[in-house]
This record gives structure tokens, sequence and C-alpha cells, in this order.
């Protein structure tokens, strides 16, 4: 999407799909650092540029006006910077072997991306997206204490912006999860 254009809500013009759709409108460019879009207000679902300061190096987090605190992962994110970027990393060890229980394993996958993330020169800190894949969402939920112990012993308090999948199952058999991260090193 051109970043010289504004969205607005509209109307789908196909007559048997009158549900919402966003229309294009040509707005000025702003001076000053990179452009981003937000929502203006809750009341007003304009989405309006938001200019980012130059300075601004390090990973931030992204949480509209108006809109709940999350829990435990951000809205969005905003970066400038070098992509570091994993494949579907699972909860196995060195030789192969995965540990028994869904902590176990999250633990052990959470300490593998560290290790991705060291040989691309990133750090947790620089982390702006997390894809969870489970096979089962209630283990998923069940220890949350306990997963969130884990998650911040490997990543410390940095939430990026995450998304959790259930799927029927992963390439590795024994696997109960996999998480695909993004972390964008500043430049």
């Amino acid at each position: 999407m051109p970043a010289h254009h504004q969205l607005r809500r509209g109307l789908a013009a196909h007559r048997v799909r009158q549900g919402p759709a966003l229309r294009f409108a040509r707005t000025r460019e702003g001076r000053g650092g990179e452009r981003n879009w937000k929502v203006s207000s809750p009341e007003n679902p304009i989405v309006a540029p938001a200019i980012i300061p130059e300075a601004e190096a390090e990973p931030r987090s992204l949480n509209p006006r108006g809109w709940p605190r999350p829990k435990g992962y951000a809205n969005g994110m905003t970066a400038r910077g070098r992509a570091v970027l994993t494949g579907g990393v699972v909860g196995w060890d060195a030789m192969g072997q995965f540990p028994e229980g869904f902590v176990a394993q999250a633990r052990r996958c959470f300490h593998n991306i560290r290790a991705i993330l060291a040989e691309g020169g990133a750090e947790p800190r620089h982390l702006v997206r997390l894809t969870w894949y489970v096979t089962d969402i209630d283990a998923y939920l069940a220890e949350p204490k306990e997963l969130g112990e884990a998650y911040r012993s490997a990543f410390g308090r940095n939430y990026p912006a995450m998304a959790v999948v259930e799927v029927k199952r992963l390439v590795e058999k024994a696997a109960l999860l996999e998480i695909e991260a993004t972390a964008i090193v500043p430049d």
C-alpha cells in the first residue's frame, strides 16, 4: 500500500457483498521519520499515518489508544534494521530428543530460538514476532504460570506480537509445539 494513501472505511461496491471494505483516499505526506498507520480514535475509524522518530531504533510495541493492554504479547511491533528469522523451531535437544510435557518442550524451544538469534547477531530484546503452532491448545493453556516462567527465563520481559495456532500435528511426531521467530536488529 503506498505510504501517500489514507484508508477510510466504506462499503463494498459489489451488491451481494455489502460488508465493510477499505477505500483509499489521497493524503499529503508529512515531514520527518518513517510513516506507519494507526487508528486515530475508536470513534473515528479513519486510519491516519503516524510519524516514527528517526532516532527510534529498538523494537517498540504498538497498542492503539483505548484498546485493553495485552498480557504476555503485543498487538503489533515497529522496528527498523536487519531481520533475523527462524524456521519452525521445536523443543528438542542437540541429540534430537524431546523432553516430556508441553512446558518442558516450550522451555527447550525458547532456548533453541535464543541460540539461532545469537547466531544471527540478535538478542531476545530484538524479537518482534512469534508464531506458535501447538498440537493441543488446552496443553498450551493448562500451565500459564509455568509457561510464563519458562518464557521469561529465555526472553526476559520482552513480549513481541504473537499468534498461537492449533494444528493437527507437526512434522516431528513427538513435537508438541513449533515456533517461528522474527527479530529486527537495529542498524
